[in-house]
């Protein structure tokens, strides 16, 4: 088992590597975060209670809804749940409802993620690989609960991803090539209750083992609120899946290039909830597109190229990069948390810590971080990338 931890913090969050059956695999990373599982449960928990005036028992018995719909979306979350509630020394319950903090949260105006996702199709990029990449924009205090997790199964199919305490995905890769990329959207449709959380949807995207076992996971399930989901393979497709309770949208690429923020971009019978107050999201897009458009019509787009993008300041504090708005309580403040940029054909990924024009990034090899005491190789120092000045 790699240990939990990390030899330069400031480029990356720490690693937890774990092996096994998923309830095995569960309980170890249970185990090695019981202290940030605590920490994050307390803030999430505040947040039901203050948010949305959620009881204990409320927590209980949602957290119980959503262990039972988990078993019948993917066993292999169920298990891994059970098995991380048990190492941690926690509920199961409070394990299930921490996973389905979006849909307890709905509708509270707390989500201020600010994402930008993109993807760049292998025709595209100098190298001829399928790139991905992501800003997190979120609440900072949530920062120090998030880690890398990586996971092998039995029979050797392996996941990296980005998790905070508690959860099993977010933004990452797969053994198989796969990639995805989350980000937040809110609906007059969304509604809370029984249905799959949309932190399962993203699990469900990495257990799969090809893009149609993707696409099934994310649309053919019952969903009870929205959110994005930028989907990227190694075969060399890319897409774009704008979910809500009981309807969907699709976005392909264009001209290489797949960029996704925080609004609804498809024709969908729906109200957007988000996209007046939120930060930018009509523009970065766009932006990202602009950014990148050069290198990719001649086709030769590079994780460099990804890097300067992801470091953007259009329209500071709030643009690609995000930082903190002196505006703004530190409350409802959002900013970006971790910036990752995934090159699928290597099964690399490459994760820098805050703002990224202040960190460099650390790359991780999938097969890597299972070799006792790995460690990442660090590049993209913030002074070589023009995209740090703040225009």
């Amino acid at each position: 088992m790699i240990e939990y931890g990390q030899p330069n913090p400031a480029a990356g969050p720490p690693l937890v590597a774990v092996e096994g059956t998923p309830r095995e695999m569960g309980a170890e990373i249970g185990r090695r975060t019981s202290e940030l599982v605590e920490r994050s449960l307390e803030t999430y928990l505040r947040r039901f209670h203050d948010d949305v005036g959620l009881s204990d028992a409320d927590v209980l018995r949602w957290g119980a809804t959503y262990l039972a719909v988990a078993r019948g979306y993917d066993r292999t979350i169920a298990e891994m749940l059970e098995g991380l509630a048990e190492g941690a020394g926690r509920r199961v319950e409070h394990i299930t409802a921490l996973n389905a903090r979006t849909e307890l949260l709905y509708g509270t105006g707390y989500h201020d993620e600010g994402c930008t996702s993109v993807a760049v199709l292998p025709q595209y990029t100098r190298d001829g690989h399928t790139l991905l990449a992501q800003n997190w924009d979120w609440n900072p205090e949530q920062g120090p609960v998030t880690f890398l997790l990586a996971t092998r199964d039995t029979e050797g199919f392996s996941v990296l991803t980005l998790a905070e305490a508690g959860m099993l995905a977010k933004s990452g890769l797969n053994s198989a090539g796969l990639g995805v990329c989350a980000n937040l959207l809110v609906s007059d449709l969304d509604t809370g209750g029984e249905g799959v959380p949309y932190h399962y949807l993203l699990r469900g995207v990495l257990n799969s083992p090809r893009m149609s076992t993707a696409l099934r996971r994310t649309l053919n399930v019952p969903r009870v609120s929205s959110g994005n989901v930028l989907i990227a393979d190694a075969g060399g497709e890319a897409i774009d899946l704008e979910v809500a309770p009981g309807v969907f949208g699709h976005l392909l690429p264009e001209d290489g290039l797949l960029a996704h923020s925080n609004h609804f971009q498809c024709p969908l019978p729906l109200h957007d909830e988000k996209v007046a107050a939120s930060a930018l999201t009509l523009l970065r897009p766009a932006r990202m597109r602009h950014l990148l458009e050069d290198a990719a019509r001649v086709r030769a787009v590079t994780v460099e190229d990804i890097v300067a993008a992801l470091r953007d300041h259009f329209s500071f504090p709030d643009g690609i990069c995000r930082h903190r708005d002196p505006d703004v309580a530190e409350a409802d403040l959002s900013t970006t948390v971790y910036s990752i940029v995934m090159d699928l054909d290597e099964r690399v990924l490459s994760i820098a810590s805050g703002p990224p024009c202040e960190n460099q990034y650390a790359r991780w090899r999938l097969d890597d971080v299972f070799t006792q005491g790995a460690v990442p190789a660090l590049h993209a120092m913030p002074e070589e990338s023009v995209g740090a000045r703040r225009g």
